[in-house]
């Protein structure tokens, strides 16, 4: 496996029934917060698969792929520049594809310490207002369309 991540991601809105949604503050970066987000291990790994072990190992919560719904929609970004030397030389953008997870209310959260710091539940306006990333904060706002 190459040492650079993949620039092929996902961005996990997750929430509840009534459209709270979990943002996690990242650890390397104490102002930013998000929902979860990750990057393909490998160029072949599906997409579905890529969601389910990144809400896992950022959140604790175990999903399955059936239970994520996929947007089919992707965001083509900029890699902030701090990060960029987690890329092979050249990369500049990622594609991150959207997908949602519906939770129960007071389903635990279980944070891994070397990613995240901290996590809250908010209601879905205050939590795109509280994202670091424009297209977090749209994919939030989008929440009421994918939602049944």
């Amino acid at each position: 496996m190459s040492q650079f991540k993949i620039p092929e991601s996902v961005l996990v809105v997750i929430h509840t029934a009534a459209l709270d949604v979990l943002l996690i503050r990242r650890a390397d970066a104490e102002d930013f917060w998000q929902s979860v987000t990750g990057s393909k291990d490998t160029p072949d790994e599906d997409l579905r698969d890529t969601a389910v072990r990144e809400v896992a190992e950022e959140t604790g919560i175990q999903s399955l792929p059936g239970q994520l719904r996929d947007w089919h929609l992707d965001n083509i970004y900029t890699i902030y520049p701090q990060w960029l030397h987690r890329y092979a030389p050249g990369v500049r953008h990622n594609r991150e594809h959207l997908f949602s997870l519906q939770v129960p209310d007071g389903t635990p959260v279980v944070l891994s310490p070397r990613e995240h710091t901290a996590y809250q539940w908010l209601p879905y306006h205050a939590a795109a207002r509280a994202c670091f990333s424009p297209s977090n904060a749209e994919a939030i706002l989008m929440l009421p369309r994918f939602c049944p």
